[in-house]
């Protein structure tokens, strides 16, 4: 899908926020390797640490039905450019290593990023799997 259209429907979720705390609204889309679509949007919670972001419910939601390799990410938010938070840039290594990560302000404006640029030097699957063996 063109990425003005993720962008778009990363719009949209944004409108179905619920944040009544933070009063900042953040939507994502994502596109799965078989061209399936997800969205998400942040959900707060009085008690703060049961709030999660929009970008993962929105993977969340394509790995509940099944589809682990997403190849596009898009977050739009209330502030200039609003990147994934730390925890998001974690679950994006594990569901979207190769993915391009696109932080939109609009259709017109934004700015395409690789995993590498957000989170260099990461911790991911591969290295449970060397810890493993060297301990055996």
């Amino acid at each position: 899908m063109e990425n003005k259209d993720l962008i778009k429907k990363a719009l949209k979720a944004k409108e179905m926020a619920y944040v009544p705390y933070s009063n900042f609204h953040v939507g994502a889309a994502v596109e799965t390797d078989d061209g399936s679509i997800f969205t998400g949007c942040n959900i707060e919670n009085a008690s703060y640490s049961p709030t999660i972001c929009a970008e993962r419910i929105a993977i969340f939601k394509a790995v509940s039905e099944g589809k682990t390799r997403i190849k596009k990410i898009i977050v739009v938010g209330d502030s200039d450019m609003t990147f994934p938070c730390g925890v998001c840039r974690q679950v994006i290594r594990e569901f979207a290593r190769d993915a391009e990560v696109i932080v939109a302000n609009s259709t017109d404006e934004y700015k395409v990023y690789s995993l590498e640029d957000l989170l260099p030097h990461s911790f991911g699957p591969e290295d449970l799997k060397r810890s493993k063996k060297d301990s055996d």
